[in-house]
């Protein structure tokens, strides 16, 4: 992801989770906050739960291609992934299916 869609802020992260617009799943937690712009940004989160530091960056990584695979950055609102349990227990493919789940749940 270029880093114009990232949100990298820890106050930036706090707004939007405290907005308290979410859709969850099985494999993660979505928070959304609508914003007045041209493009969307997206958070990740993993916690220290999931694993040790190269499996938090490996479930980083496969979310980031998810994440340009599954939303078009064209709309206009803020969103944060949190990565859940289940996420650990799904294959890719399984947890790709979930996030394009919760984006057509997005109603902003």
């Amino acid at each position: 992801m270029k880093k114009a869609y990232r949100i990298c802020r820890s106050e930036e992260f706090l707004a939007i989770i405290q907005y308290r617009r979410f859709y969850v799943c099985p494999s993660f937690t979505l928070y959304v906050k609508p914003r007045q712009c041209d493009h969307m940004r997206i958070g990740l989160s993993v916690s220290k739960k999931l694993g040790k530091a190269h499996v938090r960056n490996l479930i980083k990584r496969q979310l980031r291609m998810m994440c340009q695979e599954v939303f078009d950055f064209t709309e206009a609102y803020d969103a944060i992934i949190l990565v859940r349990e289940g996420y650990l227990k799904e294959n890719y493919g399984n947890n790709k299916k979930y996030l394009e789940t919760l984006r057509k749940k997005v109603k902003i």
